[in-house]
């Protein structure tokens, strides 16, 4: 049997990424438009994950949430208990996973299953100390590796007013706050390569 289990995951094809624009890194320019391609149901579907993660033709939706308190960013390293063995011991700024058919209950579909994924992600995974909202600030990409050829990035930015957060994971281990400064010095080789480019993008945008 498949690791995953069956899982089915969102996916969109290649092709609409190539339609939106492809692009490396990190992407804020039509954001507002690209994203609402991305998320309209005629243009995404669910598919087999074990074929999704060997199948670059596709990508997999992913929100991916940056924790942010004052100037000081949420982070954890990834245990060998998380889905993708590839990203294990990294260091991850960036909270979040796939969308499943079990985000169109009720008759969600496009945007309302998408958050709808991305607040069960969320409730899944932390204990947060008060109500939050979180906003879309980039799309990401990195055609560098296995990882980034078949997962497409939606990056969304939770400010929190205290740090008091705890995992609810075994894969989120070592969790805590440092300074965005330090994350874009001493701690950058450390970390994961979508942490990365949203590291340098959030330390780009405070200057």
């Amino acid at each position: 049997m498949s690791k995953y289990a069956g899982e089915e995951v969102l996916v969109v094809p290649r092709a609409l990424l190539d339609e939106v624009g492809m692009f490396e890194g990190i992407r804020t320019e039509g954001l507002e438009a690209a994203v609402a391609r991305l998320l309209n149901p005629a243009n995404h579907f669910f598919m087999d994950r074990a074929a999704a993660e060997e199948d670059p033709s596709h990508k997999q939706l992913i929100p991916y949430c940056i924790f942010r308190c004052g100037d000081r960013i949420l982070h954890y390293t990834r245990g060998k208990s998380g889905g993708e063995s590839r990203l294990h011991a990294k260091i991850s700024v960036g909270v979040g996973g796939h969308v499943n058919p079990v985000d169109t209950g009720g008759g969600r579909t496009g945007p309302a299953a998408y958050h709808a994924a991305v607040t069960r992600e969320i409730e899944e995974e932390l204990d947060l100390p008060e109500e939050h909202e979180h906003r879309i600030i980039a799309l990401l990409n990195d055609e560098s590796n296995p990882v980034g050829q078949v997962h497409l990035g939606i990056v969304h930015l939770v400010d929190l007013k205290s740090d008091a957060v705890a995992s609810r994971e075994d894969a989120l281990s070592d969790l805590g706050f440092t300074p965005l400064a330090d994350l874009n010095g001493p701690w950058f080789e450390r970390l994961e390569t979508w942490s990365q480019f949203c590291i340098r993008h959030l330390s780009d945008s405070v200057r």
